[in-house]
């Protein structure tokens, strides 16, 4: 990545390779110990992929920043965030749903990524980065398919003809009293995803807080879990009601292990990024859904899932584990302190 080094990184360029580093760092850790304890021998060639993959980008990341003088974040390490001696957590097929949900997440921030980049190097990294998300997540979902672990998304009737919109009833949905028009295949879609997004931020958080020693983080998850479980039971119930069945997955959770596995730091990451995620599906379906009903409980739902990742902050900061990006100078601090 020694192109344009002459030319200054962005504030965008700044702020993606920050990101980058931040998630890679993060997401290394957990497969690394999850490779300790992988047995299936289908999944533990996916789940290496991702860790090598991380490992790269963070080595390639890491020259960059050298080379721009560009302070490396602190990040997190398997030394200081991991207890590689600690009992198995999670299964096998749990490990490969965590691979499959964490390749959408990268998909969707490393395009954003390339798209507000400007240097030709930084595009490249990003571009080539994508690539490989896209792999893993392909191969990931193969397997899945394989396992019986990956829940299709319902069948509807191919249309035969095309169609417009004669009424504006169509976006209506708030008005009890009338009759709500059936999901279209683009709302069922969101609801059936969102189902599935939400599931697998059901398990981390009871990993996490099974195995945290620190109230304040073992209540945080506990609050996760539960407001997870209700939307889940919304969108659940919004599918039912035009008879639409909801994902049906064999379980794939964890273990009954109570020891700490991952630090404290690095578990607020991880769910402050799974949550950002979900705010940013919720907008998406948000923006798609036509029904007005499903709008609102959308934006309704975002509220709620922002004002616990507030309270994972005020946590977070409390303990001193939430790493600041990258930033301008406050120019009137600089002002009162040179006086």
């Amino acid at each position: 990545m020694n192109e344009d080094k002459n030319i200054n990184l962005t504030s965008a360029e700044i702020a993606s390779l920050w990101t980058g580093y931040m998630n890679d760092s993060m997401v290394k850790c957990v497969l690394g110990f999850m490779l300790r304890h992988i047995e299936d021998s289908d999944i533990k060639p996916v789940v290496q992929y991702a860790y090598d993959i991380s490992s790269s980008r963070l080595e390639k990341l890491i020259t960059l920043f050298n080379k721009e003088e560009y302070a490396i974040p602190n990040g997190f390490t398997e030394e200081k965030d991991v207890n590689m001696e600690a009992p198995y957590l999670y299964t096998d097929l749990f490990c490969l749903t965590y691979v499959n949900h964490m390749a959408k997440v990268g998909m969707l921030a490393y395009s954003g990524f390339i798209s507000m980049s400007s240097r030709k190097d930084v595009r490249s990294y990003f571009i080539k980065g994508l690539s490989e998300i896209t792999k893993l997540f392909d191969q990931s979902s193969d397997i899945g398919l394989i396992k019986g672990i990956n829940a299709r998304h319902p069948y509807i009737e191919v249309p035969k003809e095309t169609d417009y919109v004669d009424s504006k009833k169509y976006y209506s949905g708030l008005n009890p009293f009338s009759e709500k028009r059936p999901l279209n295949a683009v709302e069922i879609s969101h609801l059936y995803q969102n189902v599935a997004t939400n599931s697998v931020g059901i398990k981390l958080c009871l990993s996490f807080a099974q195995t945290s020693p620190i109230k304040d983080v073992q209540d945080f998850m506990i609050r996760g879990r539960d407001i997870s479980k209700k939307h889940i039971q919304i969108f659940t119930d919004t599918l039912l009601k035009d008879d639409i069945e909801a994902p049906q997955v064999p379980d794939v959770g964890i273990s009954n292990s109570t020891t700490q596995t991952f630090s404290d730091k690095l578990t607020m990451f991880q769910m402050s990024l799974i949550m950002s995620a979900g705010i940013g599906n919720y907008a998406t379906a948000a923006a798609a859904s036509k029904r007005s009903d499903l709008a609102i409980n959308y934006e309704r739902l975002s509220l709620e899932v922002s004002r616990l990742a507030k309270s994972g902050a005020d946590i977070m900061i409390t303990n001193n584990w939430l790493e600041q990006p990258p930033g301008t100078k406050n120019r009137n601090k600089l002002a009162r302190d040179k006086e």
